[in-house]
């Protein structure tokens, strides 16, 4: 949990100290750092429960540990082997296939995060924040308790306290061996060997990413959803998402929901579950199952109760106010543990460094959740600003809004002959002269890199006419959003040849 304390009582003496002690992973260390450099005294109190299949880590919070980074270096790795499969066209004398080394890979990722946590150790201590690796929960409302390996106990009072305790992968519990037998994300990073033959169940971007890089390295993937892909996302967008993913050896069963996993004797997993559409029952055996079916914000030793701190009735996440306050005036919360606050590492470090700013640097500064830029990382790359389509004609109405957009094909993939027809962008406007853009989506290669230059004029307020005064840089990708002239309601081929 994020503690801030201007007091810390316990380890032998008593110090006197005007600032937090802050817990909950690398964002809560972030605000203390940033509290640090303000001139407040600042303890960080951090502390990771053991995953069900005993996976553990450091310091950094799960974007550092079991998220962004480990992900982005598997889905880097997945995409050298296409990248590989290309080489020859490009003149290369490369033997395929090339096999791909599960421990090799997992070593250099794993190594890159331990060098992580190492950095923001050496970070905390030299900005004099007091690092202690406890478990935390309220006593009251001023007043945090941590308990040590050893059973020693340490007790913080603070001025201010801030919870950054993120979340954790949900497990089934209503399916048969779902617990005993299957992994999650908090686990699948840290795994020294192959996961082999490989069920992932859930269709969150967690899910497809997960499935995504599996596949590119050459592993043999299922998924198993029970409705629609990336809820919440642009759902045009998300079935392009799946559809490159299947014809790029990712299988699917819609409509499908386990009921029972359990260990045969030669050590595979076979897995029992329902097709809601034919009404059937399926099964398969597999090496690895892991859910991807959603998380809980972790806040269940945080005794929140004891410091009077409320939680919403349906998700157990903490209500807090605009400015980060929860229903004890002093006490904050950032990050993936809030109510309503999108589950993206950037947002939660730059409303942990307002709110840091807000209470010891005289700003009045609030965080602003709207047009957050973000992109899911499957093997084509899905980036996105601002609104859906399906959001934006539900609030401004069918009639209001124009959609204009193109299938194109990055230069790249024109010499190897990679098929390209997922590739796509798509701008989502107000149909009222000068159109101000209310979102923008791209699906393709370094989707990521292409929306972050975008998202800052979205974010101001740019209007289509704008957009397509703007330059191209040819020949990328990027390039397909200033040339975007066909409006889905023009009833035009939206496909562009390339480059």
């Amino acid at each position: 949990m994020a503690a801030m304390a201007a007091g810390l009582r316990g380890l032998g003496g008593r110090f006197r100290w005007r600032m937090p002690a802050v817990a909950g992973g690398v964002r809560g260390a972030a605000q203390g750092a940033v509290a640090a450099q303000l001139g407040r005294k600042v303890a960080v109190v951090d502390y990771v429960e053991p995953s069900p299949r005993g996976t553990r880590w450091g310091l950094g919070g799960t974007c550092v540990n079991v998220g962004c980074i480990p992900k982005k270096l598997m889905h880097q790795a997945a995409l050298l082997g296409g990248l590989i499969r290309d080489a020859p066209h490009y003149g290369w004398e490369v033997a395929q296939p090339v096999p791909h080394d599960w421990r090799k890979m997992a070593e250099a990722v794993q190594n890159h995060v331990k060098s992580l946590n190492w950095g923001h150790r050496v970070q905390l201590h030299d900005r004099k924040v007091k690092y202690f690796n406890v478990k935390a929960g309220f006593v009251d409302k001023h007043t945090v308790r941590g308990v040590a390996k050893g059973g020693k106990e340490i007790l913080l009072s603070a001025d201010h306290i801030v919870i950054a305790t993120g979340g954790r992968p949900r497990y089934p519990a209503h399916i048969e061996g779902a617990l005993e037998y299957g992994i999650t994300s908090d686990d699948i990073f840290w795994l020294k060997e192959s996961p082999g033959k490989t069920l992932v169940v859930g269709a969150s971007y967690v899910a497809l990413e997960c499935a995504g890089f599996l596949t590119g390295i050459g592993l043999d993937v299922t998924v198993m959803m029970r409705s629609i892909p990336l809820r919440g996302f642009d759902q045009q967008m998300s079935s392009l998402v799946t559809e490159h993913m299947a014809s790029h050896g990712t299988r699917f069963l819609r409509g499908c929901t386990p009921s029972q996993v359990r260990r045969l004797l030669d050590g595979q997993l076979q897995v029992t579950w329902e097709d809601h559409t034919t009404g059937k029952e399926g099964t398969g055996t597999f090496n690895t199952v892991l859910w991807a079916v959603g998380r809980v914000p972790d806040t269940r030793s945080l005794n929140l109760e004891k410091a009077g701190v409320d939680t919403s009735p349906n998700t157990q996440k903490i209500l807090v106010d605009s400015r980060e306050a929860t229903s004890v005036p002093h006490i904050y919360a950032i990050g993936d543990v809030v109510e309503g606050r999108p589950e993206l590492t950037p947002t939660a470090v730059m409303a942990g460094r307002l709110l840091a700013q807000r209470l010891f640097g005289g700003s009045s500064d609030l965080m602003d959740y709207d047009k957050v830029p973000t992109t899911v990382f499957t093997p084509l790359e899905y980036g996105c600003v601002g609104l859906s389509e399906e959001e934006a004609v539900a609030r401004h109405g069918q009639e209001h809004v124009e959609v204009y957009h193109a299938h194109y094909k990055p230069l790249e993939f024109t010499v190897p002959g990679r098929d390209a027809s997922q590739c796509y962008v798509k701008m989502v406007c107000l149909r009222e002269p000068p159109q101000p853009v209310l979102g923008l989506h791209f699906l393709g290669p370094n989707a990521g890199e292409v929306t972050q230059g975008f998202a800052l004029g979205i974010k101001c307020g740019a209007s289509y006419v704008q957009v397509m005064q703007t330059v191209g840089i040819h020949p990328t990708c990027s390039e397909e959003v200033v040339k975007l002239r066909i409006s889905k309601r023009s009833g035009l081929d939206p496909t562009v040849t390339g480059c």
